[in-house]
């Protein structure tokens, strides 16, 4: 009985945590909307607001690590919840500018740590048999969240001062998540060990040998500083390689930009109103979900390795076909910006935040003018890797006519059709508008490329890197790991659209292919397979190679 509990409590930490990392990630693009308007905020400003996240991130990823490994996950991740209620609260009753941007850094620092702690405290309290399945469940917290925050931006969109609603409803989630480990032991207890696992049939062996071996040696933790991360004790600098070419080449693989483009390639093949815009957003939501699930289920089956190397095959074929398609059916990229505080200009700053996009993350629809959010993270983040899309808002503005959310709330008493004009030439008579063909086309490989990235690298990067360092680095490992994370995908972001403008839209995503074939030759040759193996195993396994 004592065993189902903690397993149906660790699961429930680990979608709570996804589930808030999506939420925050994707609730600014709705809330931005309001907040344009109720403090007359200049591009700049927006660029910092959105941007404020990131960097509590990123300050939570250099610091994280050592609160983790000190104080222990659990301890980590009931801090990060009191933070994270104090941020939102910050935002829910913020007077000023500074107040967004100060709850907005809170929000972001506590949401990396607790998505670190999360990932990392849940790979230790469950049997190597149920790790892959719990873990990957983050990620599909990530992508719910997501999906829940665009329903809220499309709920409070008309209410005054909504985006207090929106910012504050991230309460209960936390509070739920942090009532739910306090029920959870300090240090994890392994609900069975490998030895049981294999009597029980639960762990195909694969190395007997090794299993023997490692049977033989009692296992003891070792202390390590973070400087033993790039040397060859206990075999810690390909460790290293293998952490940080996961999350590179998740971030080199395109996936933060691909969804940047979603809302020009969802309104190429027809879907100009603003329901159908929603529904475009929700349903490529709900496929990262179902794909999501798919990757939970046979986490544990098939193994890490055919995942991650699946998911980067079809997403290279993906990438490829936009590349190849978009040299015919050329998409128009616009630099636009035009800040609220100019009254004449506040409806041309057109957002919707419904622009379909996943997450890990993330992934994110975010001010279209910004493109996507996400990510997974997160993790994914499939999430986070989307969010610095937004970061660099002002420099990537899509002009999307008639599906402005900005436009049906009538922010600047504007009438629909001026609005419309006031975004640039309609859609129609875009050169791309007459290949129809070639846009769906466009449209199915980026749903395989939401797709495959969910299955693959969006679940399995985070899980690999729960698993393959040694309990006493564990957390400033993830951490370091992290931070190139962030970082990577915001120089992707930053640096997009100058890449366009110099190589070109179609050489862009052709580059994204052959760095898709380049991760799949990376995985295959330094990703080791640790499904059903415990991580005092596969710790022992790679010390002695």
């Amino acid at each position: 009985g004592r065993t189902v509990l903690i397993l149906l409590l660790s699961a429930t930490v680990s979608l709570l945590g996804g589930l808030i990392f999506g939420y925050e990630l994707g609730i600014i693009s709705g809330a931005l909307l309001q907040l344009q308007v109720d403090f007359h905020l200049s591009c700049f400003k927006q660029e910092i607001l959105v941007s404020a996240l990131l960097i509590g991130a990123l300050l939570a990823s250099l610091v994280g690590g050592i609160l983790i490994d000190r104080h222990g996950r659990r301890r980590a991740i009931l801090v990060s919840n009191l933070v994270l209620l104090v941020g939102s609260l910050i935002l829910t009753l913020a007077r000023s500018f500074i107040g967004l941007v100060i709850g907005r850094m809170t929000v972001g620092f506590a949401i990396s740590v607790s998505s670190m702690a999360c990932c990392i405290y849940v790979s230790e309290m469950v049997a190597a048999h149920q790790r892959g399945l719990l873990v990957s469940l983050y990620e599909a917290g990530i992508t719910v969240g997501i999906l829940l925050s665009y329903a809220l931006n499309y709920i409070f969109a008309d209410v005054d001062e909504g985006w207090r609603y929106m910012f504050g409803l991230a309460i209960a989630p936390t509070a739920m998540q942090f009532l739910s480990i306090l029920f959870l032991p300090v240090n994890p207890v392994k609900l069975s060990s490998w030895e049981s696992d294999c009597q029980k049939g639960l762990i195909q062996l694969q190395n007997t040998e090794d299993r023997e071996v490692a049977k033989r040696e009692p296992y003891k933790e070792k202390h390590y500083s973070l400087l033993d991360l790039f040397r060859t004790r206990d075999n810690m600098r390909r460790r290293t390689l293998v952490g940080l070419g996961l999350v590179l080449f998740q971030q080199f693989t395109g996936q933060p930009n691909v969804l940047g483009y979603a809302s020009k390639i969802f309104h190429s093949v027809g879907f100009q109103s603003n329901s159908s815009a929603i529904l475009a957003s929700v349903g490529l939501g709900a496929i990262k979900v179902v794909a999501t699930l798919v990757a939970m289920a046979f986490a544990d089956k098939a193994g890490r390795r055919v995942l991650l190397m699946a998911g980067c095959m079809v997403m290279a074929i993906s990438v490829t076909t936009i590349g190849l398609t978009s040299r015919v059916a050329p998409l128009a990229m616009a630099r636009d910006c035009k800040a609220t505080a100019d009254a004449n200009a506040s409806h041309s700053f057109t957002q919707h935040p419904l622009t379909p996009v996943a997450s890990q993350p993330a992934v994110s629809p975010i001010p279209p003018a910004s493109s996507a959010v996400k990510s997974q993270a997160g993790p994914g983040f499939a999430a986070s890797r989307s969010l610095t899309k937004v970061f660099a808002s002002t420099q990537s503005r899509e002009v999307v006519p008639d599906s402005s959310l900005a436009q049906q709330r009538g922010l600047v008493g504007q009438s629909r059709t001026e609005a419309v004009e006031s975004t640039g030439p309609p859609f129609h008579g875009a050169p791309w508008a007459e290949h129809k063909v070639l846009n769906w086309i466009t449209l199915l490989t980026m749903m395989a490329f939401v797709s495959a990235f969910s299955i693959g690298f969006g679940p399995m990067t985070w899980l690999v890197l729960s698993e393959i360092y040694p309990a006493g680095i564990r957390g400033r490992a993830f951490a370091f790991c992290n931070s190139f994370n962030w970082a990577a995908n915001l120089l992707i972001s930053l640096s997009f659209l100058d890449l366009i403008d110099a190589i070109g839209f179609s050489w862009m995503f052709l580059l994204y292919g052959l760095m898709g074939v380049m991760a799949v030759i990376f995985i295959y040759l330094f990703v080791p397979e640790t499904k059903g193996q415990s991580l005092e195993e596969i710790d022992q396994q790679f010390s002695r190679k």
